[in-house]
C-alpha cells in the first residue's frame, strides 16, 4: 500500500494519546529546549512556531493556558499565539487521540467527494467529526486544506497523507494501523 509521502500505514508512528494537563507556569522540563530556539531568531515572535511545535510534541496538544505561558516567555501579547494557534491546522486545541484523522473538507475534496469520506470515516471509527473512541485510539476533525488536491478526497493521519480516499482505500488503513 502506498500514501502520498511514500510510506504504508503500518510504517505510521502512533504517538501516546494526549491527556489534559494542567500548567501554572512556564515547564522546567522545556526550558533548556526553548531557550536553544529563541537563541536562534533575532526576535521572539520569530520562535513562537518551534516553541509551540515542542509544547505539543511533549503535551499533545497547545492550551489557552499553555498560550499565556508561552506568550510570557517570548514577551508578547497572548493574542499573537492564539492567533497562529487557531490559524494552522498542525497545533491541536485540545487533547486528540493517538492516531489524529482530519479528512480535508476543501472544495477540491468536497467536489470529489469529501462529504461521503467523512460519513464513511464516521461509520469506520464509531464517533463523528469532533469526536474521539472510547479508547482514545483516535480522533476524528475536519481540516480546510492539506494541501494535495491531486489526491482528493484525502486525509492526513498524524504525519502521514493518505488519498484519493474511497471505502476499500479507508478501510485498509484503518486495517493497517498497530
Amino acid at each position: 500500500m502506498s500514501d502520498t509521502a511514500g510510506h504504508g500505514a503500518a510504517e505510521l508512528i502512533p504517538v501516546l494519546a494526549a491527556k489534559v494537563v494542567e500548567i501554572t507556569g512556564f515547564p522546567k522540563e522545556l526550558r533548556t529546549e526553548c531557550d536553544a530556539i529563541r537563541q536562534k531568531y533575532e526576535t521572539p515572535r520569530s520562535a513562537l512556531m518551534p516553541i509551540l511545535w515542542l509544547f505539543q510534541g511533549r503535551y499533545g496538544y497547545v492550551s489557552q493556558e499553555m498560550e499565556r505561558v508561552i506568550a510570557d516567555y517570548l514577551e508578547i501579547p497572548v493574542i499573537w499565539v492564539r492567533e497562529t494557534t487557531t490559524f494552522y491546522t498542525m497545533y491541536n486545541k485540545r487533547p486528540v487521540g493517538t492516531y489524529h484523522v482530519q479528512v480535508c473538507g476543501n472544495l477540491s475534496c468536497v467536489l470529489c467527494g469529501a462529504k461521503e469520506t467523512i460519513a464513511m470515516v464516521e461509520e469506520e471509527l464509531g464517533i463523528r467529526v469532533g469526536g474521539t473512541t472510547g479508547d482514545g485510539r483516535f480522533t476524528l476533525s475536519v481540516v480546510q486544506c492539506l494541501a494535495a488536491c491531486e489526491q482528493a478526497p484525502m486525509m492526513q493521519i498524524n504525519d502521514r497523507y493518505y488519498g484519493p480516499l474511497d471505502r476499500a482505500k479507508v478501510r485498509e488503513i484503518f486495517g493497517g494501523l498497530p
